[in-house]
């Protein structure tokens, strides 16, 4: 069951439309259920109304296989370089504009982000839901993956299992990467992380550029949480296509004790 709804978001001034997903099992019984926190809320459970017209497709995915969780997805902010912005702890670093060959001053508000999502919507959800509230994790794709890692690392106490899908750490790639040293990662159980062999399309060496800073990333997060998987996805490219169909293995590895 989905249902869908206008938050309004003051760090920004402006609504959001959230997203959630509740289990088949939900109104049968009166149990609570871990809540996954999931970006680019629009691809996330049905093509409808996704961008390019493919999504996860998580609604079906979740229904088919009975997976007991709530999932409250968050719809981005379509204007301009927003998603930049918002997904972005840090304005871009001088790795990135190399990489995409300009200057770029776009980033800088993923704090404010997440403090919408950790002191307004959440803080909503478990009032409105049946919520397990200190069973909360949290996942996203590229720039979903960098805002993802820097929530495990300001907020470990809160988002306790991470997935980073081909996460765009090269736009704050620095920064992050003193972060995660910096961070105490005791209270996080589970960090999942992906890259494919062909994200970048036949650039291979551009393609092993971005393979080794995210496991530079790994290397740092491996070495404080106990509990981690990396995936190497075989011809893995970066679209929806390729996506949907790693998201089955991340929900495993992510509720595998349900």
């Amino acid at each position: 069951m989905l249902e869908k709804f206008h938050v309004y978001m003051s760090s920004f001034n402006h609504d959001r439309i959230i997203r959630v997903y509740l289990p088949v099992s939900y109104h049968e019984s009166n149990k609570r259920y871990p809540v996954l926190y999931m970006h680019d809320g629009q691809n996330v459970f049905e093509d409808e109304g996704a961008i390019k017209g493919i999504s996860l497709g998580l609604k079906e995915y979740l229904d088919k296989n009975s997976v007991e969780i709530i999932i409250v997805a968050i719809d981005l902010n379509p204007e301009g370089e927003e998603r930049f912005n918002e997904y972005c702890p840090w304005v871009t670093g001088a790795i990135a504009e190399k990489i995409i060959g300009h200057p770029s001053f776009t980033g800088g508000k993923g704090e404010q982000y997440l403090d919408f999502i950790v002191n307004e919507l959440k803080p909503l959800i478990d009032h409105k839901y049946r919520t397990l509230e200190d069973h909360t994790s949290m996942a996203g794709i590229s720039l979903g993956g960098l805002i993802s890692t820097y929530a495990a690392c300001r907020y470990p106490h809160i988002f306790k299992r991470i997935a980073a899908i081909s996460p765009g750490y090269y736009r704050n790639q620095e920064e992050l990467e003193v972060f995660v040293r910096n961070s105490d990662l005791s209270a996080v159980e589970r960090f999942y992380m992906d890259f494919g062999t062909h994200e970048v399309g036949v650039d291979k060496e551009l393609n092993n550029q971005f393979t080794e800073m995210i496991q530079s990333i790994y290397e740092i997060l491996s070495s404080k949480i106990a509990d981690t998987n990396y995936q190497t996805i075989e011809n893995g490219e970066h679209n929806y296509n390729s996506f949907r169909k790693r998201i089955p293995e991340v929900l495993s590895y992510l509720y595998s004790d349900l």
